[in-house]
């Protein structure tokens, strides 16, 4: 019975520091194979791949089989919904128009089994420093992205990939608490945004690399979903809870985070 909406974000298939991305890539396509007898829909919350950036005739190679299982899940019926984030947010018409999913950039409101909620990927809502929203404003603007696409790719794709892995290396470390400040920008954020749209059942955040789950408010919970590239973690939602759970080898079992 297709019943529940599957969360999950920060796959960085393809990534420099995964010791192995071909088994991490079988380990999530297995993970989307398990899920299709009940999965209604699909959330991506951005950073799925370490670099994506189409061009007009060509796409990336690699990620077959996780594209394959994707493309599976959408012909037999799941809703897929690919929010970019920060290491996809050149992901433009390619996976739309092959697959049919939705591709989204920033905040998506959705009424689930008449409940609320508000996903981002959480750069947009969380992310204070001066650079790093000077680069996600760069990295959208048309023209730098034509600029861009006319480097031949032998340079764009080492240069991006050895970016992205400096950027693991020596970006902030991820947080190994359960709950955020009051100060906290995404906990800053959910409040901002009810007071400005109303009631919220569920804030659904990823970027940080971290597991969240706490209220914000009256019946009002904020999750930031970890991440699947060594916690192997998604979010589950049954049509009556919202659950933490991990992805296992040779998906033997689903259990809670």
């Amino acid at each position: 019975m297709r019943n529940c909406t599957y969360f999950i974000s920060d796959l960085h298939l393809g990534a420099g520091y995964i010791a192995d991305p071909k088994a991490h890539e079988r380990l999530v396509a297995g993970w989307l194979r398990s899920i299709a007898p009940t999965a209604r829909a699909l959330y991506l919350l951005g950073d799925v791949m370490d670099y994506w950036y189409e061009y007009r005739t060509v796409a990336p190679q690699g990620h077959l089989r996780f594209l394959g299982a994707l493309a599976q899940l959408a012909d037999s019926g799941t809703e897929i919904v690919w929010l970019k984030g920060n290491h996809d947010v050149w992901l433009f018409d390619y996976l739309r128009n092959e697959i049919g999913l939705e591709v989204a950039d920033g905040v998506v409101d959705r009424v689930i089994d008449g409940r609320r909620f508000v996903m981002e990927h959480g750069d947009g809502a969380g992310e204070d420093r001066r650079s790093y929203r000077f680069l996600r404003s760069l990295f959208r603007s048309r023209f730098a992205q034509r600029l861009y696409s006319a480097i031949h790719p032998r340079w764009t794709v080492g240069f991006a990939f050895a970016w992205s892995k400096h950027s693991r290396l020596n970006g902030r470390p991820a947080s190994t608490s359960s709950t955020l400040k009051d100060d906290d920008l995404l906990v800053r954020f959910a409040r901002n945004y009810m007071r400005e749209n109303g009631h919220v059942d569920y804030f659904v955040f990823g970027h940080r690399h971290t597991l969240v789950d706490m209220d914000v408010a009256d019946d009002t919970r904020l999750i930031v979903l970890g991440e699947a590239f060594s916690m192997m973690t998604y979010g589950v939602w049954d049509g009556k809870s919202f659950s933490l759970k991990k992805i296992q080898h040779a998906n033997r079992t689903n259990p809670d985070v």
